[in-house]
């Protein structure tokens, strides 16, 4: 399966262990994650090398071509708000899934319109450290093996 991990790069980076976590198990269960880069602790810049309209064609050719989009919006971030958008809004015709990540200790601080998502194609979690985020991921991965 081809998955799009989306996290923040310049806003609050603090679930980007737990992301490495589910990242590092994903992979090892033979998932194509098409976004290991965004985990970097240097990001920023290694993304300010790219022109932004470079970065916007990259995303979305890979937001196009992924099964599922894991995005976590625990650091507030404009870009994983349109990723989410972007995929969701073309979700019924594309059969893509959106899971869609917050800690639990950030509720009050991100948007209620994360936390209350209720789209059909999207599951939102969550999660108060990196073992519960992986059970999570890895339960709701397999309960999409199983309707396919």
């Amino acid at each position: 399966m081809k998955i799009y991990l989306a996290c923040t790069v310049r806003g609050d980076r603090g679930a980007v262990e737990a992301l490495r976590t589910v990242c590092a198990r994903l992979e090892a269960a033979g998932h194509a994650v098409l976004t290991t880069h965004l985990l970097d602790d240097n990001v920023d810049a290694a993304e300010s090398a790219l022109s932004a309209a470079a970065v916007y064609a990259r995303d979305i050719e890979w937001l196009e071509s992924c099964d599922v989009l894991i995005a976590d919006a625990s650091g507030s971030s404009y870009g994983v708000g349109f990723e989410v958008g972007y995929v969701l809004g073309r979700s019924l015709q594309t059969s893509q899934r959106v899971l869609l990540l917050y800690r639990a200790d950030r509720e009050d601080k991100i948007s209620r319109l994360i936390a209350g998502a209720t789209h059909p194609r999207c599951t939102t979690i969550a999660y108060r450290d990196a073992r519960e985020l992986v059970d999570a991921v890895e339960t709701d991965l397999a309960s999409l093996h199983r309707r396919v």
